[in-house]
């Protein structure tokens, strides 16, 4: 009797030999590929990422910066502005034509109708008419002859100083004497209060004035600048106006000066020059002065063809 021969599937693995193994060594390179990749795109990302934040502080700092300017400018502002509210009430209700024309001409351009309507109770246009339209008395200053350079000559009043191309005079030496700058101080120092005074610059193609500290060097080639004491304008190159800064700052001038005023008010610290025609306002110089100041004059050479020849006057007469 035969036997049936029955016939028994093996194992899937055998069954699917080489195949299988071929799926999963497939399946673990995908993987690792998905890895490589997940990696480099989250490298990619942690490297943008870093990007991201250094240009946002880089942002960050630039924006803070210009913050932080303008705050100091908008503060500066905010006291310049303090300092001017409380002059023009200081000035408020007053009818005195000096004290009027105290006020500086570069505060006075900023100002709209309504503040000035809030200050004074009147336009904007009837204060700087007012104002324009008044003239100062000036001071009845007059010059130091022992303070005088060699080659300048003073009247017999002492207002009027001209370079004389003679030979230089026969003067006494004097600590308190120019032996080089062609300059001349005023007779009177001025430590507290307000002054103001007028000079005649017409016809001259350069001069210097302004005021100079007591403790000024008198010897030797002098630079007139702040630092040195000296706080000045000038007149130079024959049409050119220049506050003598560090360096200097030149000066909007539209027509030719013919007389200059000079204001100080020592305790503020302010020296303000204006066109004495119209009291157009020139120059501010804002300073904490270290000591008394003496009115300064140089008529500045005069030259062989004739020109700035002209003396400087001091206007003593109310115009």
């Amino acid at each position: 009797m035969r036997t049936a021969c029955r016939w028994v599937c093996p194992s899937p693995a055998l069954a699917c030999g080489g195949a299988y193994g071929n799926c999963a060594s497939s399946a673990k390179s995908l993987r690792a590929t998905i890895g490589e990749a997940f990696e480099r795109l989250h490298r990619f990302l942690r490297e943008r990422q870093k990007c991201m934040l250094e240009e946002l502080e880089t942002d960050t700092a630039r924006t803070l910066a210009d913050i932080e300017h303008k705050i100091q400018r908008y503060s500066q502002q905010l006291r310049d502005m303090r300092d001017t509210w409380e002059e023009i009430y200081n000035l408020k209700g007053s009818t005195d034509v000096v004290s009027m024309a105290m006020l500086d001409r570069t505060l006075l351009t900023d100002w709209s109708s309504a503040a000035w309507s809030k200050a004074f109770g009147q336009s904007s246009t009837e204060n700087c008419d007012t104002l324009s339209s008044h003239k100062l008395i000036p001071a009845a200053l007059t010059l130091d002859p022992i303070t005088a350079h060699q080659r300048l000559i003073l009247s017999d009043d002492c207002t009027i100083v001209a370079y004389g191309n003679l030979h230089p005079q026969p003067l006494q030496d004097s600590p308190r004497r120019f032996d080089v700058e062609v300059s001349v101080l005023g007779a009177e120092a001025f430590g507290s209060g307000t002054h103001y005074w007028e000079v005649m610059v017409s016809e001259k193609t350069q001069w210097m004035i302004g005021v100079a500290s007591e403790t000024v060097s008198r010897k030797g080639s002098i630079q007139i600048q702040p630092s040195r004491g000296f706080y000045c304008i000038v007149m130079h190159d024959g049409n050119q106006y220049s506050a003598c800064t560090e360096p200097w700052t030149r000066l909007n001038v539209k027509s030719k000066l013919e007389k200059v005023g000079v204001y100080l008010d020592y305790p503020k610290g302010l020296l303000v020059f204006y066109n004495a025609e119209d009291m157009s306002w020139l120059y501010t110089y804002r300073e904490k002065f270290p000591a008394k100041l003496y009115p300064y004059f140089s008529p500045g050479q005069s030259h062989a063809n004739g020109k700035n020849v002209q003396p400087l006057r001091i206007n003593t007469v109310r115009l």
